[in-house]
């Protein structure tokens, strides 16, 4: 038998629960585990709204707007199939609020020149769920409003807007020292066009909107903005203004809209340039501050938040983990069921400390068929209010349909962790499961 170390990253190899679980019990790891289902298929209250249940589908970029940032034919047939796969929440992708935010020339970004095709988009995906479905079935749509910071790539050239310096990320975008960082008054600016972008979404029939906080792009950096100077950094008032005033705007300019953020809690870059970090660790977290930001987010009236971990550009293994490495990319240095134990750990400390704000946990993809033991048993002891699958989605999107009429998932539906999704996202291509879905998704032929 094969040795199991925390330190070495080992692939799934799992051919029931119980290996799963003999191998979480050898590590030592506290991993919430249930065999009854139930609780998944729960409603569960979000605002003034009912989800018909506890599953969620992540924002997952397709890459496949148009030039004008409006969806395309796959955008449409990706959430038709996600809105008939009956989760109670579709989380729609990253959807940039300007041009020059935009981290793909092909990212959805919506303005007034393309408010009618979003309102499409969420035309033929509510027909979707309700045919799939019943017209009982009612899920909640939320799109993702993002600007992509450092990451901004609106052309062929890469144009990134850096909120500070980071000595680990700036080489990877061409940042030199003296580079200038934003502007407090264009910050200003753009949050103005946050508040039109959520106009233009809840004109489009979303039910709400998120403020993305995640993954190091601009809000995201701004979090961690410790060495910025002026109103957006130093202490956590400033460097938490951006995201909050942006999300009181919307909730006061547009009270009929949700209001919510996809939020890091654990970025995993060392002090001074992570947010939710141990000054002395950037190996271990540090949910004060974390914590503070949602206690915020649920006084200005958000219904629920999304939480996750990581800048997929850095150290990506933290926000995924996966069976394979994207090619180029390093290995994990460690057991992905450690990285899972994390998301659960994390989540699990934050929904405790805030137990009427709902909470979209992260982190299930690489557990394939064997996920809603862990989210069944999040749900159960209080760790998470609401599970997401991104990964899982792109591969299964009626992972929550299968869940509803069989009990059970189809281990030849799941998602692999093979990291093809991401590793085109990285190219610049379409993205979607290069496994279930060849025929449309292939990766590059020169392939690493």
């Amino acid at each position: 038998m094969t040795e199991v170390r925390r330190d070495a990253h080992r692939r799934f190899l799992y051919r029931g629960p119980e290996d799963l679980q003999r191998d979480i019990e050898a590590l030592g790891l506290s991993i919430p585990w249930s065999d009854d289902f139930s609780p998944l298929l729960e409603p569960v209250r979000v605002g003034d709204r009912t989800l018909p249940n506890r599953l969620a589908v992540h924002p997952m970029e397709g890459f496949d707007a148009r030039l004008d940032g409006g969806p395309g034919e796959r955008a449409f047939r990706r959430y038709r199939r996600f809105a008939s796969g009956g989760s109670g929440l579709v989380w729609f992708e990253a959807t940039a609020v300007m041009e020059e935010a935009r981290s793909n020339p092909h990212q959805l970004w919506i303005h007034s020149g393309n408010v009618g095709d979003f309102e499409a988009l969420v035309s033929k995906a509510r027909g979707a769920a309700s045919e799939a479905m019943g017209s009982s079935h009612k899920p909640l749509f939320v799109l993702q409003l993002t600007h992509s910071g450092r990451w901004s790539r609106p052309g062929e050239v890469r144009k990134p807007v850096i909120a500070h310096h980071n000595e680990m990320l700036d080489g990877m975008v061409g940042i030199h020292p003296n580079d200038e960082v934003i502007a407090d008054e264009e910050l200003g600016r753009i949050q103005d066009v946050f508040l039109e972008a959520a106009r233009f979404a809840g004109a489009a029939g979303f039910d709400g909107v998120d403020v993305k906080a995640c993954h190091g792009y601009l809000i995201s950096e701004l979090l961690a903005a410790h060495t910025r100077e002026g109103r957006y950094g130093g202490p956590l008032d400033n460097r938490a203004r951006f995201l909050l005033e942006t999300v009181e705007k919307i909730r006061t300019a547009a009270p009929g809209l949700m209001v919510t953020s996809r939020i890091n809690v654990f970025d995993g870059l060392p002090h001074p340039y992570g947010f939710g970090v141990s000054r002395e660790d950037a190996d271990v977290w540090d949910l004060t501050e974390p914590r503070a930001v949602l206690s915020h987010l649920q006084d200005l009236g958000c219904p629920m938040v999304n939480v996750t971990l990581g800048v997929p550009y850095c150290r990506p293994h933290l926000g995924r983990p996966f069976n394979r490495s994207v090619p180029g990319s390093p290995s994990a240095p460690e057991h992905p069921l450690v990285g899972i134990a994390r998301f659960q750990e994390v989540t699990g400390e934050l929904q405790r400390a805030v137990t009427d704000l709902p909470i979209v946990g992260t982190g299930y993809s690489w557990l394939r068929q064997f996920f809603p033991h862990v989210g069944a048993g999040a749900v159960h002891e209080g760790g998470v209010s609401i599970v997401g699958l991104g990964r899982m989605a792109f591969a299964y999107p009626d992972f929550a349909k299968d869940l509803v009429d069989r009990g059970y998932l189809d281990g030849k539906k799941v998602c692999v962790g093979c990291s093809g999704c991401t590793q085109l996202m990285k190219a610049g291509m379409e993205s979607g499961c290069v496994v279930r879905d060849g025929d449309l998704y292939q990766l590059p032929r020169n392939r690493p």
